[in-house]
């Protein structure tokens, strides 16, 4: 695989034609730089990080991250203005590409914090909240993903009165989760899965407001899926299938909707073009598990997935695992073998 160091970054709004979900506790800095060696192009985002925990709490080691993840945008959740716009400040002075708003994450931790979802609910707060975080973003770009509706709203008509209210504040690129949240009565977990999707209302947003770039998130799982919806949008956001089975939501993006010419990496390059990061973290102090966590679905349908995945989980939490067991891991997953 080739280095990073020669590699000049899309911007946002190019790389954010195909792009991964900010997903707790899942897209830490370590998945991040694991599934930037798949897409060099696809934009990234970071995990939640509220703007309370960086403002007040000072918890500004949330935003740490790899030079290599770049293009990487990093997500903040809040109500507050003034301090959205701070901790903006704090995201842009580390060099973040994008600011992005969370209105879409349905979790009782953020409800009882008034941000994520329940803010479907009041389009003039999230355009002040917007405004502000412009006011605060040196020109780096902010944007908003948020959901079709929230609880017995009706999505058809609360969801083009929200992009039109934050628009006019200024923000020009929305990620719409095509589900409805249920805030009462379903858990975090359910939102993702028993709210039906409602692609055509999505694809509709984008005929009524085409000066808008809007991105489509939800149940997209595969490339395919991803190709079909850039016929009628301008992104797609992949959350859980790009965790899950990265190779198949990741690897050759690059080739199908960035125009590069040069072949896509397998998913053992990829292993190995991990082993000088797992070595720096761990020469850091961390545990192999916090990286290998998220490695171990790269070879799902794949003979040998299963012994990749067990000898990953069973050692990677043993004192001293280093890259030898990951390599040793890779050894029983045959290179050229077909997927199932």
């Amino acid at each position: 695989m080739s280095d990073h160091t020669a590699f000049t970054p899309l911007s946002p709004r190019k790389a954010a034609r195909l792009s991964v979900a900010p997903m707790m506790d899942w897209t830490d800095r370590h998945c991040r730089y694991f599934h930037r060696l798949m897409s060099r192009h696809a934009l990234l985002y970071t995990e939640m990080v509220t703007a309370p925990a960086l403002v007040r709490g000072g918890a500004v080691h949330l935003l740490d991250y790899s030079a290599e993840e770049h293009p990487v945008a990093v997500q903040l959740g809040g109500s507050n203005p003034k301090e959205l716009a701070a901790a903006t400040r704090l995201c842009v002075e580390r060099g973040y590409d994008e600011v992005n708003l969370n209105v879409g994450c349905p979790s009782d931790r953020v409800q009882s914090g008034t941000f994520g979802a329940v803010l479907m609910r009041d389009a003039p707060l999230v355009a002040d909240c917007v405004k502000a975080m412009q006011d605060a973003a040196q020109g780096v770009e902010v944007t908003v993903k948020c959901r079709i509706g929230v609880d017995e709203q009706e999505p058809q008509e609360v969801l083009p009165t929200f992009l039109k209210a934050v628009a006019a504040a200024g923000c020009a690129r929305f990620t719409i989760h095509a589900r409805k949240a249920w805030l009462q009565g379903l858990s975090p977990k359910e939102n993702r899965d028993i709210p039906p999707l409602d692609y055509p209302l999505v694809h509709a947003m984008k005929a009524q407001f085409p000066a808008l770039h809007l991105s489509i998130n939800g149940g997209i799982t595969s490339l395919d899926a991803a190709a079909a919806h850039l016929e009628v949008m301008d992104g797609v956001m992949i959350g859980r299938a790009a965790y899950h089975d990265p190779a198949q939501a990741l690897l050759g993006a690059d080739q199908r909707f960035f125009d590069v010419t040069t072949p896509a990496p397998t998913a053992h390059e990829v292993v190995e073009a991990m082993y000088p990061y797992i070595d720096a973290r761990l020469a850091e102090g961390l545990r192999l598990h916090s990286i290998t966590r998220h490695m171990l679905g790269l070879f799902t349908g794949r003979p040998g997935a299963r012994k990749w995945r067990r000898i990953l989980s069973e050692g990677a939490t043993r004192e001293g695992a280093g890259v030898a067991l990951v390599a040793e891991a890779l050894s029983h997953v045959p290179e050229h073998a077909a997927a199932d």
